[in-house]
């Protein structure tokens, strides 16, 4: 094969920075996302006085840029994507460049110009919470840079999980396998089935109660402690069928003098992190105050680290229902 059939075209270049850039602008335009940062960050400006500040995954650089507003001596970014060149100009282009450095490469490798950080600010938080999310290069950063006494921001994330009523979209989503146009196609609904959605759920569509499946610490938890597996139950609010599980996480600030929080459940304003749904086999049916009661393990998975898997076994027992199920799902 030539050199000029493996070239990539400007097409490929252009497609693949307008990718990029269109992730950047997806996540800049979440207002609940970046405002949150904004408040914890410029309303708490007694945080950041004359302090060294290291924003992990820093992107188009706005969170380095409200730290330097908010008083910081010296803020060091650091990303390994391409869109660090573009960040610079950004920088320079508001004259923060005396103040804001910004490093392209993994913080596991990256040598700062200070030994130490007074606090490390970071927006990690992937799908699911896990997955895909930068909170291990948080936690490097944290290890390696991050002075005693110093603090993270955001420092609490709670990752939670609700029982939906979803029947229209799940049998557009799964049932549809069954009849496509006339051949069923079993083998596409199996991985249908496997596959979590990530979609906006209404809240109306939620029917239980919410059960916290993990409260990270972000100041002391240790990478390990991200495998885990926890017991849940789900007692139904209301008379209705339950067609999945909807998961969601809660974001807080906690050391800011009036603490800033955000959620992304089915109850809050939109987010680009939206919802993530895992439907049953079966259809549930469920009166109020029956529950659904099981257990959901999730880790890393072993081929491909920056996947998750996620088994969720459960068993609902009321008057109109005795279901028990074990669901595997591979975020990927």
């Amino acid at each position: 094969m030539t050199n000029q059939e493996t070239a990539p075209t400007a097409k490929d270049y252009y497609f693949d920075s307008y990718a990029h850039f269109g992730i950047h602008e997806e996540m800049l335009k979440d207002s609940v996302r970046t405002l949150a940062y904004k408040d914890a960050i410029l309303g708490n400006k007694h945080l950041f006085k004359d302090k060294i500040v290291l924003d992990v995954g820093c992107g188009t650089g706005i969170l380095s840029m409200f730290c330097a507003k908010a008083g910081a001596k010296m803020v060091i970014g650091v990303d390994m994507s391409d869109i660090i060149h573009k960040a610079r100009e950004i920088v320079k282009e508001n004259n923060l460049s005396e103040i804001v450095t910004l490093i392209q490469g993994k913080i596991e490798e990256v040598e700062l110009p200070v030994p130490k950080v007074d606090i490390i600010v970071s927006e990690w938080m992937g799908y699911f919470l896990l997955y895909e999310s930068m909170l291990n290069s948080v936690l490097v950063a944290r290890d390696r840079f991050l002075a005693p006494g110093g603090i993270i921001l955001p420092d609490k994330a709670t990752l939670l999980l609700a029982g939906i009523e979803d029947a229209e979209y799940k049998d557009e989503k799964i049932s549809y396998w069954d009849n496509v146009y006339g051949f069923k196609m079993s083998c596409l609904k199996e991985i249908a089935l496997k596959e979590p959605l990530v979609d906006t759920v209404e809240a109306k569509a939620v029917m239980t109660t919410a059960a916290v499946l993990k409260e990270i610490d972000i100041m002391t938890v240790k990478e390990e402690e991200l495998s885990f597996k926890t017991d849940f139950e789900l007692k139904a609010t209301r008379s209705d069928f339950a067609h999945g599980f909807v998961g969601y996480f809660d974001i807080e600030f906690s050391f800011c003098h009036k603490p800033v929080r955000f959620s992304t459940g089915p109850h809050a304003k939109y987010t680009h992190w939206k919802q993530t749904v895992f439907y049953t086999h079966n259809d549930l049916i469920m009166n109020p105050n029956e529950s659904i009661k099981g257990t959901l393990s999730l880790k890393p998975n072993e081929r491909n680290p920056r996947d998750l898997d996620i088994l969720i076994d459960f068993k609902c027992a009321g008057k109109d229902c005795n279901v028990s199920e074990s669901l595997k799902f591979q975020m990927s």
